[in-house]
């Protein structure tokens, strides 16, 4: 039972990064010194025992479900969960009654994690380059389409579920920031709150197949083209920095206010950042 209790509490504190855009729940997860079994248990998952369930293989079924880290990572899901309902209230209050400091320090944060996800880019060929401007683009010009960050439905509910959750297997990017990238993220928000029943099971049902599918892509790229992957993640993240500068511009806000929070939201990362590597060095 206290293992179990020590696996949920930490996943209320990758839970708090997670639902702000720029902090990686991966990072907390190294803190906190769960991240590779994080890794491994999501590498472990593997829905072929749904087919031996359906087909009455009793014996299948329980052999594939025993080898797959269920009970941490359900534990692990439910503290992320709980984080993340208490506080959903607090950012929506805050996007509503503050929003030029709120999304200052949204800038901040993201901005602090994009700096440490440069550290992943390595040399800094031609191709590598070409990926980070390719990125950039993508992602200055997609933020900029009005409709398709008004559009909800659950399709691209769905969709929004695969890519955010595969932030967890990427160094340096927060769920939040894919959500808040897509456009998504402050309507999830309000679903949430509203426990809109549709709306969360179609992104839950998203994540899971992003978790069985997608995170096995994703590790095939990093692990065969890091530099290329990392450098378009990274022009991805200094291209959606229009979302929150756009939205400072376009709201009443004082200066020194707006200032402090964007340091405040930078020096949080570069913390958590330091803290992570600290312990990574220790482990070594």
């Amino acid at each position: 039972m206290k293992e179990w209790l020590l696996v949920f509490i930490r996943g209320l504190f990758m839970g708090m990064a997670d639902i702000v855009p720029g902090v990686s729940g991966g990072t907390i997860a190294l803190i906190t010194g769960i991240y590779e079994r994080l890794i491994f248990a999501l590498k472990g998952l593997n829905v072929r025992f749904l087919l031996y369930l359906i087909r009455g293989d009793w014996e299948n079924t329980k052999k594939h479900l025993f080898s797959m880290d269920l009970k941490f990572l359900l534990t692990l899901f439910a503290g992320i969960m709980t984080a993340f309902f208490i506080l959903s209230r607090v950012i929506r209050f805050l996007m509503a009654e503050h929003p030029a400091n709120t999304y200052a320090f949204f800038f901040g944060l993201i901005l602090a994690s994009a700096g440490f996800v440069y550290k992943f880019v390595g040399k800094l060929e031609l191709k590598v380059i070409i990926a980070g401007v390719l990125g950039f683009l993508f992602a200055f010009m997609f933020v900029g389409i009005e409709t398709l960050q008004s559009t909800h439905t659950l399709p691209v509910i769905f969709i929004s579920g695969m890519v955010a959750v595969c932030a967890m297997v990427l160094p340096g990017i927060s769920g939040a920031f894919i959500l808040f990238f897509l456009g998504q993220y402050e309507y999830m928000l309000n679903m949430l709150l509203m426990f809109d029943v549709p709306t969360v099971a179609t992104f839950m049902a998203g994540a899971v197949i992003g978790l069985v599918g997608i995170a096995r892509v994703l590790t095939y790229l990093l692990k065969n083209h890091k530099s290329m992957t990392m450098s378009f993640l990274l022009g991805l993240m200094l291209g959606a920095l229009r979302m929150p500068y756009e939205n400072i511009l376009t709201n009443t806000f004082y200066i020194p206010a707006v200032i402090a929070c964007g340091v405040a939201g930078f020096a949080v990362v570069v913390t958590l950042e330091k803290t992570a590597d600290r312990i990574s060095v220790e482990k070594d």
